[in-house]
C-alpha cells in the first residue's frame, strides 16, 4: 500500500544552465509543493502504513528549511553564492543544482536516510519511501524514485555536502537534527504525538 502526505514551500534559486533564459540567468521563486509517497505491504496497531502525524516531525521539518530561502548550487560561482549568503539569512547550498528534478532527489536522499534511522514505536513494518514528487508549478512536476535518487549519471548528492544556514538550524525543535542525521544517530518516534 502507498500513502502519500503533501507539504509546501517557497523558495527562490536559478537554475544556471537551462534552456530557459529567464530562468537560468534571473533569482526567481515557486510555490512548491512536495509529495511524499511512503510503502508497506503491512499496518501498524493503528491499522495505518504509518501515521500522517509522524510525518510532521523529521520529515517537515527538512521540507519547512526551504521555505522562505534561497536554495544555491556549490557549483556556481563563488561571488554570486557570497552575495546570496550575505543578503540572506535563510540559504541551503546543495552539491547539486535547484532544479525540480534535484530537489526531488535531495528530500529522497534526505527523507529515505530519516526512515532508515527512525525506531518505529507502534508496530510500523518496512515502511519505505517508494517517491518523491516536486511541483515547481501547478503545471510542471519531478517525481524520483529510488533508481534515480542514487544514480551518479544526475550527480552525486552526499549529505555532508548539504549545507544550511545558521538561522535554519537554529529554527530546528531538535537543534542538532542534522548531526544526528549525518551520524547515524537514531531518531526515536513518540509514541503519541
Amino acid at each position: 500500500m502507498i500513502i502519500r502526505k503533501l507539504f509546501k514551500f517557497e523558495n527562490a534559486h536559478i537554475v544556471r544552465n537551462c534552456s530557459t533564459l529567464r530562468c537560468s540567468q534571473n533569482i526567481h521563486g515557486h510555490s512548491y509543493k512536495v509529495e511524499v509517497l511512503l510503502e508497506s505491504d503491512y499496518l501498524d496497531h493503528g491499522q495505518m502504513v504509518y501515521d500522517f502525524g509522524l510525518m510532521k516531525l523529521y520529515i517537515k521539518e527538512v521540507i519547512d528549511s526551504f521555505d522562505h530561502a534561497i536554495t544555491l548550487w556549490s557549483g556556481d560561482s563563488k561571488e554570486y553564492i557570497e552575495d546570496m549568503k550575505k543578503h540572506s539569512k535563510r540559504w541551503i547550498e546543495l552539491p547539486v543544482s535547484p532544479s525540480a528534478e534535484q530537489f526531488s532527489r535531495v528530500f529522497f536522499v534526505i527523507i529515505d536516510k530519516i526512515l532508515n534511522l527512525t525506531v518505529m514505536q507502534n508496530s510500523e513494518r518496512d515502511v519505505k519511501l517508494h517517491s518523491i514528487i516536486v511541483h515547481e508549478t501547478e503545471t510542471g512536476y519531478a517525481q524520483c524514485f529510488r533508481k534515480d535518487a542514487y544514480n551518479p549519471n544526475m550527480g552525486l548528492i552526499e549529505l555532508k555536502e548539504i549545507i544550511f544556514s545558521n538561522q535554519i538550524k537554529t529554527e530546528w525543535k531538535e537543534p542538532k537534527f542534522w548531526d544526528n542525521l549525518l551520524n547515524n544517530r537514531k531518531f526515536v518516534t513518540p509514541k503519541k504525538i
